[in-house]
């Protein structure tokens, strides 16, 4: 799993945002949290993930790139677009991977 290293974060958990990383890295259950990670596929944007679907052993974790944490899924669809309304308003596109890739270094971090 990839971590976005300027990580967009909602209101509700910024203050708690290295405590809920540390329980996501570590398997411990995250209710209510959710994920927003780069597009599975080329017809999205953006996925929101709820945390704890990460905990199935089966989850495909080692592609994702997380980009966006919130508490609560209408906190989460906020985040996800403020991000790409802060893509549209310096680009004036829509190209979310190309410009989180190109914009910032990431950090990957290993799930056991």
């Amino acid at each position: 799993m990839v971590w976005y290293e300027k990580l967009y974060v909602g209101e509700s958990i910024i203050h708690k945002k290295n405590k809920v990383i540390w329980k996501i890295r570590h398997n411990a259950g995250q209710i209510g949290v959710y994920v927003i990670t780069l597009a599975s596929n080329g017809n999205n944007l953006l996925d929101i993930i709820p945390a704890a679907e990460l905990l199935q052993k089966a989850y495909p974790k080692k592609n994702l790139c997380v980009v966006g944490l919130a508490k609560g899924y209408d906190e989460a669809v906020e985040v996800a677009a403020s991000i790409v309304d802060e893509v549209y308003q310096k680009t004036g596109g829509f190209a979310v991977r190309e410009f989180l890739s190109a914009g910032e270094k990431r950090k990957e971090t290993e799930w056991q």
